[in-house]
This record gives C-alpha cells, sequence and structure tokens, in this order.
C-alpha cells in the first residue's frame, strides 16, 4: 500500500503548503504539485513536492512528470495545455499515450475525480481559489492492490469524510 499527497493552484502560498507538507510528509510516499504554485523551485515551501508548470508559474518546472507508486503510472500535469477546462479528451489521449494508470491535474480549480478508459483522472481543487464549492481541497490517494481510496481534506486538515470515495481499478 502507499499514499499520495495531490495539490494544485496554491498560487502563492507559502504557509499553508508548509504545513501540509509537514503535516503529511511522514504518512505519504509521495507529495505532487499540480502546478500554478507561483513559486520558484529553491522556494522552501514547495521542497519535498513533486511539481510541474503551471500557466501562472515561471522557470524550472517540468511540463509533465511521471512517476511509478506501487506499480502504477502516475501522469502529472497542469492541464493548460490539454485544456482540460472544457474536455478531458485531449488529457485522456496523452494519458493512453504514456500509460498512465492515474492522471493528476490542476488548472481548473475544480475537485474532481472519475475514471476514464480505465485511468483515474484526479483534480484535487485549489488551496487558494477554489471554484465550484468553496472548500479549499487537497487530496489523497490511497493504491491497494485493485483499488484506489481518495480520501479529500479542507486546506485547515478536516478530511472531508462525504466525499470519500473507493475506485477498483485493476493493475495492468
Amino acid at each position: 500500500m502507499s499514499k499520495i499527497l495531490i495539490v494544485s493552484d496554491s498560487h502563492g502560498m507559502t504557509k499553508d503548503l508548509a504545513i501540509i507538507r509537514d503535516r503529511h510528509r511522514e504518512k505519504v510516499d509521495l507529495m505532487i504539485h499540480c502546478g500554478d504554485s507561483q513559486l520558484m523551485p529553491d522556494d522552501q515551501a514547495i521542497s519535498g513536492f513533486v511539481t510541474v508548470l503551471g500557466n501562472c508559474d515561471f522557470g524550472g518546472y517540468p511540463q509533465e512528470v511521471i512517476e511509478e507508486v506501487n506499480g502504477r503510472k502516475i501522469f502529472v500535469t497542469h492541464g493548460h495545455k490539454y485544456s482540460v477546462k472544457s474536455s478531458l479528451m485531449n488529457l485522456k489521449y496523452k494519458a493512453q499515450e504514456v500509460n498512465a494508470d492515474i492522471v493528476c491535474f490542476g488548472h481548473s480549480h475544480v475537485l474532481g475525480a472519475e475514471v476514464v478508459g480505465g485511468m483515474l483522472f484526479i483534480n484535487p481543487g485549489s488551496l487558494r481559489l477554489p471554484r465550484e464549492r468553496f472548500e479549499k481541497t487537497y487530496v489523497i490517494l490511497e493504491l491497494l492492490d485493485e483499488k484506489i481510496k481518495m480520501s479529500v481534506f479542507e486546506l485547515n486538515g478536516r478530511e472531508l469524510k462525504d466525499l470519500a470515495f473507493e475506485f477498483f481499478i485493476p493493475k495492468r
């Protein structure tokens, strides 16, 4: 079993990002920031996160990252290059191309999770400016053999238990 913490769209926040990291770093195997941190890569607040370049970021971050955890291939991108605000289709094609199991993205600031073509697409929402919900959210995924458990947390660390969900996604 492995756990992955996923955040996005923190837009300049440093104290809260560091608090989230410190709150969970001993309990997770990987921490992902899906872009628009608006921090330089050497900023202490973003240290420990695998981070991609968002449309509001500058310098030093890769456009996309692929990580492997517990036999699952995780594709991370901000999403602006794939027009995620209008459709997941372009992102789905890219995810198929890289043979991803889990796709982490941000950009829309809308919390969401859905399985498309056997791949789990996760947007953790925004830590600064959430849309469609008022809670400022992040996500922790628990990777089990055939299941992926999703837990959603508010910025203050409170779990939103009514948003927890389990996805059945067999390993390839």
